[in-house]
């Protein structure tokens, strides 16, 4: 693998594009201000080059060009750990791996033996996994080896799932990511299975639109509040969203006020607007953004891309 570029910021989010025989891959560290690095360091990698679900707002579907296996997926993070601890040793308090970048994990089966592996890779307490999967029909087997593995290899609370929920509208579901995937009632079935006494609760992860159909009975009706976290997010500005004509309805504006979040609440979930920082959609760490420039010869590597220059 061959890192052939990064943009970003030192104090928020690095993207970094590297080229494996041919193929163009993403992966990102990113901080959250304020928090020091010391306390939480996020690594966000792709385990597929492209995608083949094709979201409406995610550029990553693009164009998808295979699985990356279990080795090229450790050289991602090897790539950016190494380069802050060359000695393998981690000494953060939170040091999350987000398996998140391109591509759907739970259809590529070398995510599955990378989690079996990275504890005994790195010198890091504070080790977390995160798998953030749409619930794509063919991904039931991953998802029940995932129960497995997080409890021999993850004890303690130490494993972040996270499923894209989007809408409860199960119809607009369909048509932003795919036909096939699971219904909020699957994925709330599912959590009865993965949810243990002391476990992170589980993510249910709202990409809000201007215009989007969220009822949060119908959450609760499926999904246990002891047991799930509601994350609303803007809808990122990706060719795909501008395209699609998909407008966030969280806004600069309206961040400290959505209705959505109170509603949630007064059903007894813990809800809150998870944003970052806007400069963020500058630097270009949003999904597959650079990717898909580059591989459509709209930009050339060498071209100043976000906030700051680090053209290797």
């Amino acid at each position: 693998m061959e890192l052939i570029a990064k943009y970003g910021k030192e104090d928020l989010a690095i993207l970094y594009i590297a080229k494996n025989q041919g193929k163009i891959v993403e992966f990102v560290e990113s901080l959250e201000p304020p928090i020091p690095r010391e306390k939480k360091w996020v690594l966000i990698i792709s385990t597929m080059y492209g995608c083949p679900i094709g979201c409406m707002m995610c550029d990553a579907g693009e164009f998808y060009h295979g699985k990356i296996s279990k080795e090229d997926m450790l050289r991602e993070i090897d790539l950016m750990v190494k380069a802050r601890f060359p000695d393998g040793k981690v000494p953060i308090e939170k040091f999350k791996i987000q398996f998140a970048r391109m591509g759907e994990p739970t259809l590529n089966e070398a995510v599955l033996e990378m989690l079996r592996e990275l504890p005994s890779i790195y010198d890091a307490p504070g080790l977390m996994p995160c798998i953030s999967t749409l619930a794509p029909r063919g991904g039931e087997e991953f998802l029940d080896e995932l129960v497995k593995i997080r409890n021999e290899y993850y004890p303690e609370g130490n494993f972040q799932l996270q499923f894209s929920v989007h809408s409860t509208n199960e119809e607009t579901r369909r048509k932003w990511m795919s036909p096939n995937i699971w219904t909020v009632e699957e994925i709330g079935k599912y959590s009865e299975k993965w949810y243990r006494e002391g476990d992170r609760k589980i993510t249910l992860n709202f990409a809000v639109a201007k215009d989007s159909e969220i009822d949060p009975d119908v959450i609760l009706k499926y999904c246990d509040p002891m047991k799930h976290w509601i994350k609303l997010t803007p809808v990122n500005p990706t060719i795909k969203a501008v395209n699609n004509e998909l407008k966030s309805g969280i806004t600069m504006e309206n961040q400290e006020s959505h209705s959505l979040v109170q509603e949630f609440r007064e059903r007894g979930f813990e809800a809150s607007i998870s944003i970052g920082d806007w400069e963020e959609n500058d630097i270009g760490t949003n999904c597959g953004q650079f990717a898909t420039k580059l591989q459509n010869g709209e930009i050339k590597i060498k071209d100043k891309y976000t906030t700051q220059d680090y053209t290797l």
